[in-house]
């Protein structure tokens, strides 16, 4: 199985953590370290079309993006929460491939570091979990 992660810089010093979370779920999910290929992005907005992109290449199984918007003071916060979520989610029903939304939408960076603690608690863990499972269960149908 080979599973591309999508990575926003913004906020890198939680997304790096997510991807560190992904990365570690898929080795104990036994995929090679050479099968998971990371690719970087500005920000949350630009998950989605980057996953499509490489989802339509068909080398990867999976795709898993990942992110982290923290709320501010404007509306900026709302709206590319909504735009990553639903932009993800049309990437995913528009190819072959299971794509998994990673991206923290916090309050604050103390919410955002909570979800990316080592361990468990990892949301990047969760959302590559979630696209292994979705590609093996897609190699079922």
């Amino acid at each position: 199985m080979r599973v591309a992660l999508i990575v926003a810089r913004y906020h890198d010093f939680i997304t790096d953590r997510l991807e560190s979370g992904a990365r570690q779920a898929l080795l104990e999910r036994g995929i090679a370290t050479a099968d998971i290929v990371t690719f970087s992005v500005p920000g949350a907005y630009e998950l989605a079309q980057a996953a499509q992109r490489v989802a339509e290449e068909s080398v990867f199984d999976a795709v898993v993006c990942l992110g982290c918007l923290i709320r501010g003071e404007t509306i900026h916060f709302d709206v590319i929460a909504s735009a990553a979520a639903e932009g993800i989610m049309r990437a995913a029903q528009a190819t072959a491939t299971p794509i998994t939304f990673g991206v923290l939408t916090t309050n604050t960076a103390e919410e955002a570091m909570a979800r990316a603690v080592d361990g468990t608690a990892n949301k990047g863990r969760e959302a590559a979990i979630a696209a292994f499972e979705m590609a093996t269960m897609y190699g079922t149908l």
